[in-house]
């Protein structure tokens, strides 16, 4: 499935809100990319997001929590020089105290997708 981004044509934001955003998430790993979009997005636009949708996709290894998890003060330093995303120093560093923290309640025996959807009893 293609989702176009923000600008595109009119009624994209309706097609990845219908689409994708508006779907039930089951998958640890999408679940994680939204909830970094979603840091991401903090006092900024969602078109200001997704417009760098496949930057963050890039810059953060797919949302692979493994590897943003073990991230060091060097790749935060490229990432912060990185046009791909929001350069905010906090929000680069959430990313990765955010996958530590899930890959904690991972060996804690839940999830993330567990964990989000206790909230509202599956």
């Amino acid at each position: 499935m293609t989702i176009r981004c923000f600008g595109d044509e009119p009624g994209a934001m309706r097609d990845y809100h219908d689409r994708e955003w508006g779907v039930p998430v089951l998958d640890e790993r999408k679940m994680f990319e939204f909830l970094i979009l979603e840091g991401a997005q903090a006092g900024l636009s969602w078109a200001t997001i997704l417009k760098r949708r496949e930057g963050y996709r890039r810059a953060f290894d797919d949302f692979d929590m493994e590897k943003i998890a073990r991230y060091d003060e060097a790749r935060i330093a490229s990432l912060l020089g990185d046009k791909g995303i929001i350069r905010n120093r906090l929000k680069v560093r959430s990313t990765v105290q955010n996958a530590q923290a899930a890959l904690k309640l991972r060996d804690s025996g839940s999830g993330l997708v567990e964990f989000f959807w206790a909230f509202v009893d599956g």
